[in-house]
């Protein structure tokens, strides 16, 4: 059976929305090591939400409050003997870009944003026992920033009494982290499950908040373990199952400056699951088809940094092989995301509600063999 045809998988299934499943936004991949031979990749992807509110104080809409934004990748791996290959994949694992309009319609926290990036390195080594049992390892350096400015009358008067017009900016922080893992497969069947586990990163930022002009301060930040189990199996000539499960400990998440006194951002753990198939229409053409899901948390209540809870998608693509060395893959995907209420104070209070709103992302990879 023809394996190559995986690339089928559009790429918006990795160009994961910020606003669903903490601040992910493309699940930490790691597939580019199952590839033949040496390869090289680059990726881009573009996430479009559709993310609007209702303050409950007015009955008015908070605007749209989820920005646009874009995901590249770049990636390469090598076989370095008959058992042993590497890999360096570039990403951008982590991000978010929220911004409250300013609006008489949205008092309670019209003004409020949170932007944080984030840029990985993560090299590879895989060591293949046999044709069905391998092991796989390597390190990760993520670099990551933020800034968060709370806004609006949910968060009381300016301070130092309240938190309305508070600021801070984590400046870059470079950390490391690790990523071990196991696969097994059976060729004949095109048949692979892969457990990969992603170590917590502990960040340390330089921090500037607009409470203490001049001063610099120090705050630690967790980003998340988090497991992958992805599979595969050929179920007829030219057609593939293929899913995933991904769990992140985003609870461990929490972002508390010394001058604000609070936990700025409270997210909940997450478990995603993929199910989708592929399949090959001609030696050249393929395509796959998609569908995720998230499950919603029993506290509807969750951060307004991060109004959602929960998602469901679906995902199509095609993969055209330009010759036996370029392969263009494409894909589109439809976000439904959940219903919830943004809250704050304590005890937690909501402020505004979030419902019917939904996400498009459009994504392309090029694979070059060699």
């Amino acid at each position: 059976m023809k394996t190559q045809f995986l690339a089928a998988i559009p790429l918006c299934l990795s160009v994961t929305l910020a606003q669903a499943g903490g601040l992910d936004r493309n699940g930490q991949p790691i597939g580019i090591l199952f590839e033949e031979g040496n390869y090289a990749e680059f990726s881009f992807g573009r996430t479009s939400p559709s993310l609007t509110g209702t303050d409950l104080a007015t009955a008015g809409p908070t605007g749209d409050v989820a920005l646009s934004f874009n995901n590249v990748a770049l990636g390469l791996k090598m076989d370095i003997t008959d058992q042993l290959s590497f890999a360096l994949i570039a990403d951008e694992p982590f991000g978010s870009d929220i911004q409250y309009p300013v609006s008489a319609t949205s008092p309670l926290l019209g003004g409020t944003s949170a932007f944080s990036s984030s840029t990985a390195l993560t090299g590879l080594l895989r060591y293949e026992f046999d044709d069905r049992i391998s092991v796989h390892g390597g390190l990760r350096v993520l670099r990551t920033d933020g800034n968060i400015t709370l806004s609006g009358q949910a968060y009381g008067p300016p301070p130092p009494v309240g938190l309305s017009g508070y600021n801070v900016a984590l400046d870059a922080d470079t950390a490391l982290g690790y990523v071990v893992g196991a696969a097994y497969e059976i060729p004949d069947i095109a048949l692979r499950v892969a457990l990969t586990y992603n170590s917590e990163i502990e960040h340390e930022f330089d921090t500037r908040e607009n409470v203490a002009p001049g001063v610099v301060s120090t705050t630690n930040t967790t980003v998340p373990q988090s497991i992958n189990l992805d599979f595969q199996t050929g179920i007829a000539p030219r057609t593939l199952l293929f899913g995933s499960i991904r769990w992140a400990e985003w609870s461990a998440t929490k972002v508390r400056p010394q001058g604000s006194g609070v936990d700025l951002i409270d997210l909940n753990d997450t478990t995603t699951f993929t199910l989708g198939l592929g399949r090959q229409f001609t030696d050249r053409l393929s395509g796959s088809i998609a569908f995720g899901y998230e499950a919603e948390d029993d506290d509807t209540l969750v951060s307004p940094l991060a109004p959602t809870n929960g998602f469901r998608s679906i995902s199509v693509g095609l993969s055209y092989d330009v010759d036996d060395n370029i392969t263009v893959a494409g894909g589109i995907r439809y976000t439904d995301l959940g219903d919830a209420f943004a809250e704050t104070g304590t005890p937690d209070t909501a402020r505004a509600s979030f419902s019917g709103n939904d996400a498009v992302s459009l994504g392309l990879r090029v694979g070059f063999r060699f």
